[in-house]
């Protein structure tokens, strides 16, 4: 205390008092660092992951392909088939598609290396059906941009020959598609979550220039991180998926943070603070709210750096440092632009939607909704608990059954697709042939007798042994010394079937061959076994990256509310959440109950990043809520009332910034459950619905629930902690709401920074 002025400890509340006295400096500072990191970013480039950085021995396959300089192109094949079925590969009309569509192709000069199906024998067992196999010329990763004209000379011909179908499927074909299908639409998606936040935060604050802030912030703050993320890449490679998922997490936290310091800002002037006052108060309350939670959430992403997969770490960095500067940016930049708007702030009114000034001044900002469900809550706690934990376990208890793996074609895009009939009827036909195994072999000398041999017992073997029915392609590579088998695995596109064929090349027909030739290496990649390998270090990934952020996420709480009992309760009501989440989609997408609303017929399974991907994505934001209410509630205590009063107050004048982020976050999290791919809907239900429950069930019901029932003990700090670092800030000193016509001697009373 100094001349009759209480003094808040805290990096928020020095931060925001230095950003209210130095407005344009600090506005100034944060353009400039959002123009750098962007320049200096577009100027050094995104590097991206690469597949030698794969899991497994697909990352080993590629790494021997780049070490030889190999360019592997973009294969493609044309199926022919009798559409009823009567007509043979022998007879002369079906030579004469083959003919047509060897030339058609051949004639775009975009292929080579065209193979006759009768040369190469690529002929089914019933001799209805029949493979032309070619190489797309140039880069495989520009292939999809070329290969129109390879499509369009395909569909010429089957236009020609109606009793025939005649379709083509390869990476490149499939490749435009994908990018056709989805690629658009998930921009969409991208865009239109702006758009969407805007709509809500007009709802919530009902004037536009509130309801700008927090989007601004937030697209500031990812366009400075996409700047950091190329600069970052040259030491950690980055992605497109890393790119999209650092936009989520962006705008959901961007948003959220300045809310919560602004719904502050706008509670203290209503309760009858001066403008300045109320920033004071706004920066020692939220804005220390907002740096425990970033902090918090910033920990929970680093937990994706301990899976070993270049994938995930890209997530993780580029999530994590998304959170840091939204949170720097929501007590650094913001308070400046609240002191320079004063009360134009509120320019922009929309009468129609003015919600939170109606019955404020005679509530004191609490909602009345949640004061009624809390009121039942606090009368009947255990019931509530209960009740609401009951529910919660009863939701969780699918994922206990929970399956893992790469979706395949079909799973990912059900029959939405032309191309997806035209792979499974390859893959019927044909098994394994859309998706087959590739054997990456190097040698001393891929030409020496014993290789040769061991090549040829590898090929004769592998069908011998039942994991091929054939035709196996061997492709030599004499001047590299390497070699590259391709092996169409029996179960085609049954992800479990083709995987036992794949460990019986793997764990069998390989040692018993290849593996008995000195200073031979014979990784085994494609697409099942890059679903194996990712799914088997994703799950060795699990406990580390749970023990991580657990662990540290029960530190932080520890040391920033200086209570044993905040810091297990938080962990345990944020276990509860994600375990809730990880039921809804596998009764969902894995047993299909309800599927049809979402359009996931079929599915049959959980993609493999995506558990260990939520969990850290909600565990981080579900600390969001989590430190802004209890914060909140540790005030209300520090203040003088009771703990069940601190409790009430807490919440219910927490409910309505809570249930505004919330309803923006799902909102959100809901557009890309609405996409084609099945990865990306199951990430949107699963974040949405996490989401939901969290701010309703766990934060509304559970959480006053089970602190009415511990009383005094949430507080209970044991002696033996107490030598641990005191991270908590002065809440205390943040006086009651004094009214405007108090005058000075109130004033003095009321915190300053």
């Amino acid at each position: 205390m100094v001349d009759g002025v209480t003094r808040v400890r805290g990096v928020a509340a020095r931060a925001g008092g230095w950003s209210a006295r130095h407005r344009w400096a600090a506005v100034v500072i944060w353009v400039l660092f959002v123009f750098l990191a962007m320049g200096i970013g577009s100027a050094a480039g995104r590097i991206d992951v690469k597949d030698n950085q794969l899991p497994g021995e697909v990352g080993q396959a590629q790494k021997i392909i780049d070490d030889a300089g190999l360019k592997e192109p973009a294969g493609e094949t044309v199926f022919i088939q009798a559409v009823d079925g009567s007509a043979k590969a022998t007879d002369p009309a079906f030579r004469a598609a083959v003919d047509d569509v060897m030339k058609a192709v051949d004639g775009t000069g975009e292929v080579t290396k065209v193979m006759s199906p009768y040369t190469a024998k690529t002929l089914s067992k019933d001799g209805r059906s029949a493979l032309i196999q070619f190489e797309v010329r140039g880069d495989a990763d520009t292939a999809p941009d070329r290969i129109t004209p390879v499509l369009d000379a395909v569909k010429k011909v089957q236009g020609e020959h109606k009793g025939l179908r005649i379709e083509e499927i390869g990476s490149a074909s499939m490749g435009k598609t994908f990018k056709d299908a989805f690629g658009d639409d998930f921009k969409k998606a991208e865009y239109s979550a702006v758009p969407v936040a805007l709509g809500i935060l007009l709802i919530a604050f009902g004037a536009l220039v509130a309801a700008l802030l927090p989007v601004a912030l937030a697209l500031t703050a990812i366009i400075a991180t996409m700047g950091l993320m190329a600069i970052v890449s040259h030491l950690q490679a980055m992605s497109d998926t890393a790119n999209s998922v650092m936009l989520l997490v962006g705008l959901a936290v961007g948003v959220d943070y300045c809310l919560f310091y602004l719904r502050r800002e706008r509670e203290e002037r209503e309760a009858g603070r001066d403008a300045q006052t109320a920033l004071r108060i706004a920066a020692a309350t939220s804005g220390r709210a907002i740096i425990v939670s970033g902090v918090t959430v910033c920990v929970a992403m680093a937990g994706m750096l301990f899976t070993g997969l270049a994938e995930f770490e890209a997530m993780g960095l580029a999530s994590l440092m998304v959170v840091a500067v939204a949170m720097v940016g929501s007590v650094t930049v913001l308070p400046a632009l609240l002191s320079l708007l004063g009360e134009r702030v509120e320019k922009g009114r929309l009468p129609f939607l003015n919600r939170l000034k109606r019955g404020k001044r005679n509530s004191g900002g609490e909602s009345r909704v949640w004061r009624a469900v809390l009121g039942a809550v606090l009368r009947r706690p255990k019931a509530a608990l209960a009740l609401a934990a009951g529910a919660l376990i009863a939701i969780a208890l699918p994922a206990v059954g929970m399956h893992t793996q790469n979706l395949t074609l079909d799973q990912e895009f059900g029959d939405s697709l032309p191309i997806v009939g035209t792979y499974d009827r390859v893959n019927q036909t044909f098994p394994g042939g859309a998706s087959p195994a590739n054997v990456v072999i190097k040698a001393v000398d891929i030409n020496a007798p014993e290789v040769k041999q061991a090549l040829a017992d590898f090929r004769a073997q592998s069908i011998s042994r039942g994991a091929s029915d054939g035709p196996i392609k061997i492709t030599l590579h004499s001047a590299e010394n390497v070699a590259v088998v391709d092996v169409p695995l029996i179960g085609g596109s049954d992800q479990k079937k083709a995987e036992k064929s794949l460990d019986l090349l793997r764990d069998h027909v390989r040692p018993d061959t290849l593996g008995k030739v000195r200073g031979l290496d014979a990784p085994i990649t494609g697409q099942v076994a890059g679903s194996k390998d990712f799914n088997a270090r994703i799950v060795g990934a699990v406990t580390p990256v749970f023990a991580f952020v657990v662990v540290f996420a029960f530190l932080l709480m520890l040391l920033c509310f200086r209570s044993l009992t905040i810091a297990i309760t938080s962990i345990v009501l944020n276990l509860l959440s994600v375990g809730a989440a990880y039921g809804i989609l596998t009764a969902v997408f894995q047993h299909g109950w309800g599927a049809s609303l979402v359009g996931a017929e079929g599915v049959g399974a959980i993609v493999s990043w995506l558990p260990l991907f939520l969990f850290v994505i909600l565990f981080g934001l579900s600390m969001d809520y989590h430190v802004f209410v209890v914060s909140r509630i540790r005030e209300a205590r520090l203040q003088g009332r009771s703990t069940r009063d601190a409790i009430q107050h807490g919440v219910v004048t927490t409910a309505g910034v809570v249930t505004s982020a919330a309803i923006i976050m799902v909102a959100v999290f809901a557009i890309f459950g609405t996409l084609s791919m099945q990865s990306m809907k199951q990430m949107g239900v699963g974040l949405a619905t996490a989401v939901l429950i969290d701010a309703t069930v766990i934060r509304g019901v559970l959480l006053p629930a089970v602190m009415v029932l511990l009383g005094e003990r949430n507080w209970y700090m044991p002696k033996w902690l107490r030598w641990l670092p005191d991270l908590t800030h002065d809440e205390s000193a943040v006086a009651p709401a004094v009214t405007a016509h108090h005058g000075d001697e109130d004033r003095d009373r009321i915190v300053r920074v």
